[in-house]
């Protein structure tokens, strides 16, 4: 029954990662996000069928922590400062949010373990665990150079040329890529080594993992 603790984690994660894709757009000079009403913690205008439903279903039944993403808030990179540039920070805004929940997580793990006690502390460890794990896993998630997740976002404002015209080939099957990494399991191949070495990092904050 984890799951009863991992999918709320999970939905407030993903809203915040979309979050900060809005937001840094916003301050970058788009607010088409904030216009659409995507400036926003309320869950509903997130939901993405696929990434919010399906793939974290997928993810508890095959025993891997559920991970996911939200519906692409709606960016213009035409009306930021400098397109190019500013697209590349609002992609990796998604991946740092997660980042920062992790280590909010890691730190408010230690501090109920040192300050409460009883099944409510338990409860509480175990979720802020879990925090800790989704949120690094959405970071490493999310950077895989897939579209349309924001690796590929950086991969497009890095690559040139030849390189550029090539990469741009995956885009229309990139959705076709990622179920087909979580159905067969890949996914979990790619992603375990890299939360593995994330923990080493994160395992010496939280005290006791």
């Amino acid at each position: 029954m984890e799951w009863i603790l991992q999918l709320p984690v999970l939905f407030f994660s993903v809203v915040f990662h979309e979050f900060a894709h809005g937001y840094v757009a916003y301050m970058r000079g788009d607010d088409t996000a904030y216009l659409s009403g995507r400036l926003s913690f309320n869950p509903l205008p997130h939901i993405d069928p696929v990434g919010t439903i399906l793939v974290p279903v997928a993810c508890i039944f095959m025993g891997f922590p559920a991970i996911g993403w939200a519906k692409p808030v709606p960016v213009n990179p035409y009306r930021m400062h400098s397109p190019k540039s500013d697209m590349a920070w609002v992609a990796l805004s998604g991946p740092l949010s997660n980042i920062t929940l992790a280590l909010l997580a890691a730190v408010s793990f230690k501090l109920v373990g040192m300050f409460m006690g009883g099944d409510l502390a338990y409860t509480l460890l175990r979720m802020l665990g879990f925090a800790v794990v989704i949120n690094l896993l959405l970071a490493v998630f999310n950077m895989i150079p897939v579209f349309p997740l924001d690796g590929s976002q950086v991969a497009l404002g890095v690559l040139k040329g030849r390189a550029l015209e090539i990469y741009e080939k995956h885009l229309p099957y990139g959705m076709y890529i990622i179920l087909g990494l979580v159905v067969t399991g890949a996914l979990q191949v790619i992603l375990r080594p890299l939360l593995n070495m994330a923990m080493l990092v994160f395992a010496p904050i939280m005290g006791a993992f």
